[in-house]
């Protein structure tokens, strides 16, 4: 019973302390190396090029006024939304973080909210910009269930807490736009890592304190 009360009261203070830290806005200086394969600029022309070719697939006339820049506007979203190739984890953490990605089975987006919990292994790390972790890996071609298990992943082996438990939330527009066309449906996946996949009790009350929000 001890031991019950003791984990609870553990995911409470961590719930309270990065809900405190985000709402103060306080942000930790980290750095974060970048592998980068080509200039940025040389991505951008390839990306411009490549959809040159989708209005003049469609028997859409590219020389119309409005259509003039659409491929480097274009070009300009999917190096912003795909960013996250070009940067690796160091450390970070945080709690119900908004994301937003691409599905790469129809490159229509997908959105929501990621909900994070860690119990520290030796020290307990009040660290609150694991939205960085999650920007790194939504801003790629994505499926959600790999999403969760990548930045759980991630969390693990920068920190080697005890446990890590991951709930990601979102809407899916293919699924929204296309297919099933459910306008009011979200997709839940979650990966329990350590503690939490170990103990029930303590899965129950962080998936208990995650659907209050």
């Amino acid at each position: 019973q001890s031991t019950h009360c003791a984990s609870n009261s553990l995911i409470s203070m961590a719930f309270n302390q990065l809900n405190s830290c985000r709402s103060s806005q306080h942000w930790l200086n980290l750095h974060f190396p970048t592998v980068v394969a080509d200039s940025n600029a040389d991505k951008l022309s390839h990306f411009e090029k490549a959809y040159t070719t989708v209005p003049s697939e469609l028997g859409v006339d590219v020389e119309e006024e409005g259509l003039l820049r659409t491929p480097l506007r274009a070009a300009k979203a999917m190096q912003f939304l795909t960013k996250g190739y070009e940067e690796t984890i160091q450390d970070i953490l945080n709690d119900d973080i908004d994301l937003f990605s691409l599905c790469e089975h129809h490159l229509l987006p997908f959105f929501g909210k990621a909900h994070i919990a860690y119990f520290p292994k030796h020290t307990f790390l009040f660290l609150f910009v694991f939205f960085r972790i999650v920007e790194i890996y939504s801003r790629r071609l994505q499926v959600q269930e790999r999403l969760t298990k990548q930045i759980a992943s991630a969390i693990a082996e920068a920190f080697e807490p005890a446990g890590v438990a991951v709930v990601i939330e979102a809407v899916l527009m293919c699924m929204v736009m296309r297919g099933e066309q459910e306008m009011n449906t979200s997709t839940v996946t979650s990966v329990m890592l350590g503690s939490f996949n170990d103990n029930a009790e303590t899965r129950k009350e962080f998936l208990a304190l995650t659907m209050q929000k």
